[in-house]
């Protein structure tokens, strides 16, 4: 990086440029990611072009809307025409419409094709991730004419190490891989060594549901088809790992209580952030006011018996904590399918069982501690203990079931995460708290 801004600055532009062919395109998209806007624009300007569009697919959304923004019409449509083409439609679904026109207005025909097949699929779909640049064989050629024309249309293709084979209606019927192409006879034909049996991919398919796909295959790539089984695109590894990565960010921030956002953090403004987490804190802020009411509901109890009120805190915690427990595991088994609703009835009841465990020995944890440290009767204690083991219980069966429901009625189960279990829990463990005071002290 020193040497980079070094070479930069000394204005030893053809120096520079000798050096950073050597590195690789993610390294200088990272160093690049470092640099101060008008250094970055520099370096992107001496990259020689046939390295530029790839270095730019690696650069983050907003520094692709500076650079494309910043260069020349001609030089802008040049980029778009050397990215892959759902690199680009990425790209373009980010710009402002006005940007847009006047980028497709420069772009080659064919990218302009490419990009508004793309962008007419709805968003997160399998037909909006995919790229169109593949290779396709006819079932009747020659091995020998197979890889002269991946030689010719190999070089702008996203991958060459599978090849798809089509029927004359541009049907999917087969896939060959490279290996086979190069391991076999020059005359064998392509429907002799195809293999038949194609797990493919559809358009309308949720993104996460192709990174499922991907996941249980084992597969580097797979096709993507319409409705009528032809061949529309393919999906690559790499685009899996962004599926991933988003869709647990994703998941994360809801399970924090969080809207979900498409920026980094630091490049968050602090009005964005306020805007992303006020909405959950005011809805929990206000179902809290519940577990005030209960208290309220029972302060004449509370005054004859002024310590329960200490143990109010722990018993809430502990309650939301194993509540959280079990909604992260539940939320984590739906979405690996590993858990379907079916099986809610073996869940409830596998969380029982380690309910009883757990509140068991908090339980006798708790009574120990309190015998030894706090000054409190004997009932009071049992009660404090009875009600620890209870809430236990309670919070492990809600925290089990709800994510599963909510993924029955169509919500995304990380929304029923430990913010919203925790607040229904610390209710509920109020309530028997309360009722158990009532009928073991008297009150």
């Amino acid at each position: 990086m020193e040497e980079i801004l070094e070479l930069l600055k000394s204005g030893q532009y053809l120096k520079l440029r000798q050096f950073i062919t050597n590195l690789n395109v993610a390294d200088i998209a990272a160093y690049m990611e470092e640099m101060e806007r008008e250094d970055l624009l520099k370096l992107f300007r001496i990259l020689p072009k046939s390295m530029a569009a790839d270095v730019f697919s690696y650069l983050e959304i907003e520094t692709e809307q500076y650079i494309i923004t910043s260069l020349s019409d001609r030089d802008a449509a040049n980029i778009i025409d050397n990215l892959m083409a759902d690199d680009a439609t990425d790209l373009l679904e980010e710009m402002p419409a006005n940007v847009v026109k006047r980028l497709l207005a420069h772009a080659s025909a064919d990218t302009r094709r490419d990009i508004n097949h793309l962008l007419r699929y709805p968003e997160d779909s399998a037909g909006s991730i995919m790229t169109v640049e593949y290779v396709d064989l006819k079932e009747n050629l020659t091995v020998q004419q197979a890889i002269e024309k991946i030689r010719k249309v190999g070089v702008d293709s996203e991958t060459i190490n599978i090849c798809y084979v089509l029927d004359k209606s541009r049907r999917l019927i087969g896939t060959v891989a490279l290996r086979y192409l190069l391991l076999s006879s020059p005359d064998a034909v392509i429907a002799d060594i195809m293999h038949e049996n194609v797990i493919s991919l559809n358009t309308l398919m949720d993104q996460e549901e192709v990174a499922s796909q991907f996941k249980k295959y084992d597969f580097t790539s797979m096709p993507v088809v319409d409705n009528e089984e032809r061949l529309v695109g393919i999906i690559t590894v790499d685009d899996v790992v962004d599926i991933l990565v988003e869709e647990t960010t994703e998941d994360i921030e809801k399970m924090a209580a969080i809207v979900p956002s498409d920026k980094p953090y630091m490049k968050t403004s602090v009005i964005e952030s306020w805007k992303k987490r006020i909405p959950w804190l005011l809805l929990l802020m206000i179902s809290a006011t519940f577990t005030g009411r209960i208290i309220a509901s029972f302060e004449d109890a509370l005054s004859r018996y002024v310590v329960l009120t200490a143990f109010i805190p722990m018993l809430m915690d502990t309650g939301g904590n194993a509540g959280g427990q079990a909604s992260a595991i539940i939320i984590r088994g739906l979405s690996l399918d590993e858990i379907e609703f079916k099986d809610w009835l073996k869940v409830v009841w596998k969380e029982i069982r380690t309910a009883v465990l757990c509140g068991l020995t908090l339980a006798v944890c708790n009574f120990i501690k309190i015998m030894l440290v706090e000054k409190v009767s004997l009932q009071v204690a049992l009660v404090v203990c009875l009600t620890l083991f209870m809430a236990v219980i309670v919070a492990k069966i809600v925290g089990s079931t709800l994510p599963m429901l909510a993924k029955k009625i169509g919500m995304d189960p990380a929304v029923m995460a430990s913010p919203f279990i925790t607040t229904i829990v610390d209710a509920i463990s109020l309530l028997i708290y309360f009722r158990i005071a009532t009928l073991a002290l008297g009150i």
